[in-house]
């Protein structure tokens, strides 16, 4: 029974985290943005077109729901996620963001893994650091736009990029404490969701370095 448990509390955790989001594709299929409502749709999108900023920020939702700040702690994420995004905007990028958001996969689906609770004070500070190379990684979409194509499309991009992942944590929040009943980080289902996450996260930090070993080497990856 203990197995059977274990196993089912295993595949709600995934299929939380993994399931195949309504947007599989970017909904403006690659055309240039050049409206309000063009960005807005962009910043919908586009978190949801790669599973690491989708992991990352449901887990987020999931850690901050267990220790008592989930909204606020989801608001650390997004606050910062968005200076990251506007600061790319503006052609202030940051070095090595691709590995920095494996890496944030990893250590944040470790912690989860480890059933240790983190301080609001930390979780938060913990958030917001990765937000900000996840918002950098958002803002190459708009940093590859046009100079002339107007405020309002990054206006609604900023909007949509907020506005789905504040979503997308409460929402994963709300799963952890309302659906599997987790009243602390100890509880079995955040746990193997870090689980899922940090093995994605270590996937992709694996990929990582295998690229820089052929990139020394002179070879393709």
């Amino acid at each position: 029974m203990t197995n059977l448990k274990i196993r089912a509390a295993g595949l709600s955790a995934f299929a939380t985290l993994a399931a195949t989001p309504v947007f599989a594709h970017h909904p403006l299929g690659g055309a240039p943005m050049e409206t309000l409502a063009h960005g807005l749709l962009s910043g919908v999108g586009h978190p949801l077109l790669g599973f690491d900023h989708l992991f990352f920020v449901a887990l987020v939702g999931i850690v901050a729901a267990v220790t008592g700040r989930g909204a606020l702690g989801a608001l650390a994420y997004i606050g910062a996620m968005l200076l990251g995004t506007l600061l790319m905007s503006f052609g202030v990028g940051l070095p090595v963001k691709e590995v920095v958001i494996a890496l944030s996969l990893l250590v944040v689906g470790g912690i989860a893994l480890s059933g240790r609770g983190l301080s609001p004070s930390a979780a938060m500070a913990l958030f917001a650091g990765f937000g900000l190379f996840h918002g950098s990684a958002f803002g190459d979409t708009i940093a590859a736009q046009e100079a002339a194509m107007g405020a309002q499309v990054l206006v609604g991009y900023l909007i949509g990029l907020g506005v789905v992942q504040y979503a997308i944590a409460l929402a994963a929040g709300w799963v952890a404490t309302k659906v599997w009943k987790a009243e602390s980080a100890q509880a079995l289902q955040p746990r193997l969701a870090g689980a899922v996450v940090a093995g994605a996260g270590l996937l992709l930090v694996l990929e990582a370095a295998e690229g820089a070993v052929f990139g020394l080497l002179g070879l393709g990856a």
